[in-house]
């Protein structure tokens, strides 16, 4: 569903112009000083605030508070309009929200040229069946998505996708092909993916990037914050030392990491790590 159909409205403009900008309080002030003619104020199922819009002339301007809360004066601004107050499931606006940015991206942004072997998707399939049970509609996180072979296999398999990474080229690829769904595709910073994402039961990270001596730290942050969203967590990568780094960042964290070799893939998922919370 679009956001604007939620808020009951034709249009609406977000005043945070990236969905990586929405936990930033900043855009409260920008909210703040926008036109107001009328208000609507849209509360999750526990009556939270998760978006506030206000008519400037054809056009809602509108702020998402997914990640984020307003501020007193903006409650004060909706309140001096006599406003409407409107009602939506939180996980029915932030997918909502989700499709308005991916949307966008997808317009605005070339993608990058076509990534995928045709063989990887049934590859990919057989590794996860190999650890996980089909899924029955549960959210599962895809990690660094790149253009999207993991949520289209995820999907494959029965769980819902919610995909990120912070290349903007490989997203739109994945939008244009529909590897990648709008409603479940984030453009994000991975090192920051707990601001945005409640934690999950399940998570991926299909063939992470290289990790050596200049890469460790920012992937040591991904894979945290990677954990930090998903208590069962499939993580693949190229060689063992880099499996076993991996091992060492969960066992840090308190969690158990399992390797094992991939012989089925020589290219993309030598190595195997599965990770679950105590």
């Amino acid at each position: 569903m679009k956001a604007a159909e939620i808020l009951g409205v034709d249009e609406i403009v977000f005043v945070e112009p990236q969905f990586s900008v929405l936990p930033d309080p900043r855009y409260n002030d920008t909210l703040t000083l926008a036109g107001g003619e009328e208000g609507r104020l849209l509360l999750d199922e526990t009556e939270d605030p998760i978006a506030l819009a206000f008519k400037n002339g054809d056009c809602w301007v509108t702020g998402s508070f997914l990640n984020r809360n307003p501020t007193a004066i903006l409650i004060e601004k909706f309140e001096n309009l006599n406003g409407e107050i409107y009602q939506e499931d939180r996980a029915n606006w932030a997918a909502a929200v989700r499709e308005y940015y991916s949307l966008a991206l997808k317009a605005e942004v070339a993608p990058s040229i076509e990534d995928l072997n045709p063989t990887r998707r049934g590859i990919l399939t057989a590794l996860i069946r190999g650890f996980w049970k089909p899924g029955t509609g549960e959210t599962c996180v895809d990690a660094c998505c790149g253009s999207g072979v993991g949520s289209l296999v995820l999907r494959d398999l029965g769980f819902s996708p919610l995909s990120y990474d912070n290349d903007e080229a490989l997203l739109s690829l994945g939008l244009s092909t529909g590897r990648l769904l709008p409603e479940e595709t984030m453009w994000i910073d991975a090192m920051k993916t707990s601001a945005y994402i409640e934690p999950v039961q399940k998570g991926i990270g299909i063939m992470l990037g290289e990790i050596n001596s200049f890469s460790q730290d920012m992937w040591e942050q991904i894979i945290r914050e990677l954990f930090a969203v998903s208590r069962e967590t499939l993580i693949t990568v190229g060689t063992e030392p880099e499996a076993r780094l991996i091992k060492s960042w969960g066992e840090e964290l308190g969690r158990d990491v399992d390797i094992t070799e991939n012989p089925a893939d020589p290219i993309y998922d030598l190595w195997v790590c599965r990770s679950t919370a105590k």
